[in-house]
């Protein structure tokens, strides 16, 4: 069962320019016990969906689409699933329209040549399809509510599965349906997101010397997210947080200096030690060994690693560090420009790499096994993300691009158990880096 699951999340900033499309339809679930790394250039929106979980957005960030399911019942999981695939089996007959008139579209832009009015009317047309798939789902979906709805009224043995049922349709276990405002923009204040933040999910900033209030003692800032949410007195407050202190390598009697009086490093582990407070479910660590030495950081990964086995907490790492995700996660989630490009277990994604992308971070990256060889960067540069380029948003730096690249946006290809690759030749290029390697 997924302890968290994330589907089709889109997360767009207003800014001067125009809506910046930092995360943009990315998917993946993690179960409990387990740690996904979630991996890509800086600015690709690895950040924005952490904040997206945890409800942290900045005022012009807003929710576009998508849900973040926390703690979902299976059963509930199973119903919300079926209705999925009949949803989007309503919206089946128009896909390959628009799918067909953005890749006219996406041609015509590149192209150059075609007049204004021709491009806003097709674009118009587009938007008119798309409308119009939004609306077969929300009428396929609306019929089911009325019949669930209709059933549980009349009352009768199969009323538990009618709950579960009505459940799944309403989103109940949906964080974005808690806290999200019409507008897309978040309730700050929700109370039931707020008890989840920090006992349930927490996170390691990574700006840890900003994370924490430069007036305030570091020891009181974490006895005062303990009380928050615990009805504990001052000195079990302090003893735990001297625990914590002590488990992350810093001498517990300096529990009462304040942020500027500790390194980098040391910032980094207290913000480490606020995570782990609350013994929560699930942990967000943004680049939580920046800062860090690396016999450090292997201590801290190997004592997290060991905690999760003792509570059976799930955690997410987001790194540029591929040698970090190698080292600790089950699976990988490759981002780039808003989008996730390949994702799968681990040892499957490295070995088996099947996206340009991946393959060129991996080659970024020296390793400490077999024959020496040049590291090769990317070319080129990350794309603006008010104005992604067209198909692939990977095909202006790809060797391997084609036609299609440039014309269509990739879909989902199994490139082996439980292996997603987000390329249109994703088994070629398996297949061809195998052979090379």
């Amino acid at each position: 069962m997924a302890l968290l699951e994330v589907k089709n999340l889109k997360v767009h900033f207003k800014i001067q320019s125009g809506w910046v499309k930092a995360v943009d339809g990315v998917s993946f679930s993690i179960e409990s016990g387990q740690t996904m790394g979630l991996v890509g250039e800086s600015g690709c929106g690895k950040t924005t969906a952490a904040y997206a979980i945890t409800q942290l957005l900045p005022p012009n960030g807003y929710i576009k689409g998508g849900h973040i399911y926390y703690k979902e019942p299976p059963a509930v999981t199973k119903y919300r699933q079926e209705y999925e695939r009949q949803f989007e089996a309503a919206q089946a007959p128009y896909d390959g329209k628009i799918s067909d008139l953005a890749g006219r579209i996406a041609a015509l832009r590149e192209d150059g040549k075609a007049p204004q009015a021709e491009m806003e009317t097709l674009e118009q047309k587009l938007a008119k399809l798309e409308l119009s798939r939004l609306s077969a789902a929300s009428k396929a979906m609306a019929a089911e509510l009325r019949k669930v709805k209709a059933g549980l009224a009349r009352g009768g043995a199969n009323a538990a599965e009618l709950k579960m049922r009505l459940a799944a349709l309403e989103h109940r276990h949906d964080l974005l349906k808690i806290s999200m405002r019409k507008d897309g923009s978040l309730d700050d204040y929700n109370e039931k997101v707020r008890k989840i933040r920090w006992t349930e999910i927490s996170m390691i900033f990574q700006g840890a010397m900003n994370a924490f209030n430069p007036v305030f003692r570091v020891g009181d800032q974490i006895k005062e997210a303990i009380q928050l949410h615990e009805d504990v007195d001052d000195d079990a407050a302090e003893k735990r947080a001297k625990e914590l202190f002590e488990f992350v390598g810093i001498n517990p009697d300096r529990i009462d200096n304040y942020p500027h009086e500790f390194s980098g490093g040391m910032k980094q582990r207290a913000m480490i030690a606020l995570a782990l407070a609350l013994s929560p479910s699930f942990i967000i660590a943004d680049e939580p060994t920046t800062a860090l030495d690396v016999i450090t950081q292997d201590r801290v990964l190997a004592e997290i690693k060991k905690l999760q086995k003792e509570w059976n907490m799930a955690m997410m790492i987001i790194t540029h560090d591929v040698s970090v995700v190698a080292e600790v996660s089950d699976n990988i989630g490759v981002m780039y420009a808003g989008l996730m490009m390949e994702m799968g277990p681990t040892a499957e994604v490295f070995k088996r790499t099947a996206h340009p992308y991946t393959a060129g971070l991996l080659n970024s990256f020296p390793s400490i096994k077999g024959p020496r060889r040049r590291l090769e960067s990317i070319p080129g540069f990350p794309p603006d993300l008010v104005n992604p380029p067209s198909g692939c948003p990977f095909h202006p730096r790809c060797q391997y691009a084609r036609d299609k690249c440039r014309q269509e946006r990739p879909k989902a290809v199994m490139a082996g158990p439980a292996h997603t690759s987000f390329c249109h030749f994703a088994l070629e290029l398996r297949d061809k880096l195998r052979r090379e390697s």
